[in-house]
């Protein structure tokens, strides 16, 4: 029984020691970020620029890879399926880790049992969009156009389900407005239709939208959650304006189930860094992200905290999935 004792501490020290080592040796071949999302959108675009920081710091590439479709279930899945030697990342967020199980059924993973949370990168603020030529310049306007347009009026989401969607059901409840939503593959597409008039409004992520405000293609109405965007300090929240979109989105890094802890930690501390520098704050306020960065466990927590939160106004709003 002795000899039993000792064999199991030995080998609990040697998986503490082996923690840090495996940490300083890692990676030795280059890693893949999998996007859940096509190419052009904030995940890709944020992605993308993260990949680029990190290659330098990790001294082998980190290789970005779109594996789009199902409203990020495609891609979720194909990280779920990964070996989970810490060579396998995927970029979340709010919309297929604590959405998609309220609506979709069937749905081939678990946010958190079939993945390790890395750190939530920033809260995402989405923004109501018009195109110019529609000639409404602000929320009430847009809602006497549509209350005299019954039936004429459509919003485009990046996806059916997506919180682009779930934020557009809550604005057409709450205003009582005869809207037709229809779903894009991805926030790329859906923003172009927009700026064309081919569609009539849009609740898109700041990144997707910015090019087209610039332009002066797109006039942007209102943004979610429950404050102003620094960048747009005039531009008034749904909730001033007296529709309670203040549920925030959020963006993440995370990994396939039983990537080795120590890694995960790593990877968790140098992202950490590089987005908490002011220009990582800056750039990643200009991708319509604002900086929180947190430990493994906190991400996780926040998880927790938030999916049964979409689930209620999913319920509210009669959000269904395809």
């Amino acid at each position: 029984m002795w000899n039993i004792k000792r064999l199991v501490l030995a080998i609990s020290v040697a998986c503490l020691l082996a923690g840090p080592a495996l940490a300083q040796s890692w990676p030795n071949r280059p890693v893949r970020l999998i996007i859940p999302y096509p190419p052009g959108g904030q995940t890709d675009i944020v992605s993308r620029w993260l990949a680029d920081r990190l290659t330098p710091v990790l001294g082998q590439p980190v290789v970005p890879e779109n594996r789009a479709g199902a409203q990020g279930s495609v891609g979720l899945q194909a990280a779920k399926n990964a070996p989970p030697d810490g060579y396998t990342f995927v970029y979340t967020n709010v919309s297929n880790i604590s959405i998609n199980p309220h609506i979709q059924a069937n749905l081939p993973y678990d946010g958190l049992k079939d993945f390790v949370t890395v750190t939530q990168l920033g809260l995402s603020v989405l923004a109501m969009v018009v195109p110019t030529s529609l000639n409404v310049k602000s929320l009430p306007e847009f809602i006497d156009y549509a209350n005299r347009n019954p039936g004429k009026v459509s919003f485009a989401s990046f996806g059916n389900g997506s919180s682009s969607h779930v934020y557009g059901e809550m604005l057409k409840i709450a205003a009582r407005l005869d809207m037709t939503h229809v779903a894009y593959k991805g926030a790329a597409p859906a923003v172009q239709d927009i700026i064309a008039g081919h569609a009539t409004m849009g609740i898109h992520d700041l990144a997707s939208v910015a090019a087209g405000l610039a332009g002066n293609r797109l006039v942007a109405l209102a943004v979610t959650g429950p404050r102003r965007w620094p960048l747009l300090p005039n531009l008034p929240t749904f909730a001033e304006q007296g529709f309670p979109l203040d549920i925030a989105g959020w963006n993440g890094i995370q990994a396939p189930a039983g990537t080795p802890r120590a890694v995960v930690e790593r990877m968790s501390t140098e992202i950490n860094r590089i987005i908490q520098t002011t220009e990582g704050r800056e750039q990643i306020l200009k991708f319509g992200l604002l900086v929180t960065g947190t430990t493994p466990d906190e991400f996780a927590d926040i998880i927790r905290r938030d999916t049964p939160r979409w689930g209620e106004v999913i319920r509210r709003a009669g959000v269904k999935g395809d």
